[in-house]
């Protein structure tokens, strides 16, 4: 047991980067792929609201890119791009562990919600083009709790 707990830090520290791209990326999946869905059915109808469309469906996508900006941190604080990273303690790894956790599941939760913001801003943009700009502030709202996940993991790895 004392050999697990010296040497799994790294393990440990590991799973949360990893965590932190791979829910962020899935909410963003989920997200895009909601609008995307509802964008596909717009664009059937008038072509020519294609890049109106492509613009709702890729605001889900930052969540994303947040949680592999947090990945790419924390790989590097845990010094595995140097070679520094053998000597990780578990109560480090359990530290970045727990630094990657909100935007990995921060992310998560907006996207999902975002891409339904988006789906709903499509329909906005069907039914009155005019006011599609209305839609994307909306979406834009759910972001700014992405970027407070992503700000409170970034905080967290800067100060380990």
């Amino acid at each position: 047991m004392e050999f697990l707990f010296q040497h799994s830090g790294l393990a440990i520290g590991l799973l949360g980067a990893g965590l932190a791209a791979c829910l962020a990326g899935a909410g963003s999946g989920i997200g895009t792929g909601v609008a995307g869905q509802a964008g596909a059915g717009l664009v059937t109808e008038d072509p020519s609201k294609f890049g109106k469309v492509m613009i709702l469906q890729v605001i889900p996508g930052t969540q994303g890119l947040y949680g592999l900006v947090v990945f790419f941190v924390a790989i590097m604080n845990m010094g595995l791009l140097n070679g520094t990273a053998a000597d990780l303690s578990f109560v480090d790894g359990c530290r970045y562990f727990a630094a990657c956790m909100p935007i990995g599941i921060g992310g998560l939760v907006t996207a999902k919600y975002q891409g339904k913001v988006a789906a709903a801003s499509v329909n906005l943009l069907a039914k009155n083009p005019d006011h599609w700009s209305k839609g994307m502030i909306l979406c834009i709202t759910v972001e700014f709790y992405a970027i407070l996940s992503l700000l409170a993991s970034m905080m967290m790895l800067l100060f380990i």
